[in-house]
């Protein structure tokens, strides 16, 4: 059996795949559906073209994985100064209880701020919360579920921002006004759109992956009532496509295989054949059939390579970055994992299929752009992309190029840029916009 009969995918079907899931899986009627739901759609988020000009310093926020940030932020006209610090959440905070994660958050969120001497002040502070919830308000957001190595039980229909403020009320020993909740995808495209007003799309490819873009309030069915705002933020949430079945045709046994052994099985399908959290655990599986049936490192594997998860995605990213034909950078990896007797056939066929992974992973997500930018007619447009797997890896950015292009209606001119942390700095413009919003309302009902 050949490498690429085990993996079930080949080189030569991938603009046949994004094309077929753009008739399928991402079909207008679903399209359409997002706009209409309203736990995908930040009701209250401003979008105004330009840069925010509320002046001050911002607390913001930054959870989504095993680590979190928490900023400081200091705009003024347009200048943009920035301190941070990085927590770990250790693993019993992350399968825990939701009011011990909360508390842990808080613990942290007083260090900073106490270390950076901001304990006398009342900061507005912007929280990105890197999961799926209903949005209800812009500063409240109900939790569906927990992601990304998160099991915690009891979080789901709690309020994101009231945890947070029970948790700080628990301290007693910082004030701070948590006045906007939002995701890494919205922060990422109001951080590129601080600088670049044609940025319509905020994509997230790191260890999950997730959308947002920019829709005529028309298009809401939600906002048929009369609103003063001319545009609104769709969160998609599309990493939860596939969960109705319509990505079988694209799934692989090894697919299946992962969603299987995942603590959220039957969710998150798409994400599992794109994010960094499950595409290096896709090359270790199909490596081991091989192996098993003796096509690979001569029938034998290690205890370290038959460990789940133990094949990190940066691998993929490292095999990628280095020449064709030549095996340091791989040889320097499998030795780490115990797997330093293979030949050189198996370091052709590990890298085959690393970049056939890597290539389908940027058509699956290529695909679900095209379908925004030919939804949105907006022209030009330009789509905010943050992430550790696009910046890291050598051929995303050209893949996602090659593939929109191919796709995208014809005369619409499209670029992808780079986010400078959009998550922590699009909270902060987002706290900022959500005072200025608030002054200008207090303002308007003063007057006599």
């Amino acid at each position: 059996m050949s490498a690429w009969r085990a993996a079930g995918l080949n080189y030569v079907n991938y603009s046949n795949i994004a094309a077929r899931l753009l008739r399928k899986a991402l079909k207008p009627e679903l399209r359409a559906d997002a706009a209409k739901r309203e736990e995908s759609t930040v009701r209250f988020t401003p979008w105004k073209d330009g840069k925010s000009q509320k002046k001050g310093k911002f607390l913001a926020l930054d959870l989504g994985g095993s680590t979190f940030r928490v900023l400081v932020v200091d705009l003024d006209e347009g200048k943009f100064e920035m301190e941070s610090k990085i927590y770990a959440i250790p693993l019993e905070k992350m399968t825990g209880r939701v009011n011990e994660l909360f508390d842990h958050i808080a613990t942290c969120l007083s260090d900073f701020i106490h270390e950076k001497k901001l304990h006398d002040q009342n900061l507005p502070l912007g929280f990105t919360f890197n999961f799926p919830v209903r949005q209800v308000s812009l500063d409240s957001a109900i939790i569906q579920r927990f992601t990304k190595g998160f099991n915690i039980v009891d979080g789901e229909g709690k309020d994101v921002v009231e945890l947070l403020k029970a948790a700080l009320d628990r301290r007693q020993d910082i004030k701070v006004n948590v006045c906007a909740v939002l995701n890494d995808t919205v922060g990422t495209l109001m951080s590129c759109a601080w600088k670049n007003q044609t940025c319509k799309i905020g994509l997230i490819i790191g260890t999950g992956t997730n959308t947002c873009y920019v829709e005529r309030v028309e298009n809401v069915e939600m906002f048929e009532s009369k609103t003063n705002k001319s545009y609104v933020i769709i969160n998609t949430e599309n990493p939860a496509f596939g969960e109705d079945g319509k990505l079988e045709f694209v799934l692989t046994e090894f697919d299946k295989e992962v969603d299987s052994n995942s603590i959220n099985k039957g969710q998150q399908i798409y994400e599992k054949m794109i994010s960094s959290m499950y595409l290096g655990e896709l090359v270790r599986l199909i490596v081991l059939k091989l192996i098993k049936e003796n096509e690979m490192f001569g029938g034998n594997s290690s205890d370290l390579f038959n460990t789940q998860y133990l094949f990190d995605t940066k691998y993929m990213s490292d095999i990628e970055s280095e020449e064709a034909g030549k095996w340091d950078r791989m040889s320097m990896i499998l030795m780490g994992l115990d797997m330093g007797h293979g030949n050189e056939q198996d370091f052709v066929n590990l890298r085959y299929i690393v970049e056939v992974l890597s290539q389908r992973a940027a058509a699956l997500v290529s695909a679900c752009m095209v379908a925004l930018i030919n939804k949105m007619d907006f022209n030009p447009v330009t789509i905010g992309v943050d992430g550790t797997l696009y910046k890291q890896h050598p051929n995303f950015r050209p893949m996602m190029l090659e593939y929109i292009g191919k796709f995208v209606k014809k005369g619409i001119k499209f670029e992808l840029m780079l986010s400078e942390d959009g998550s922590g700095r699009g909270a902060a413009l987002v706290a900022a916009a959500a005072i200025r919003a608030r002054s200008e309302q207090l303002a308007a009902t003063s007057k006599p």
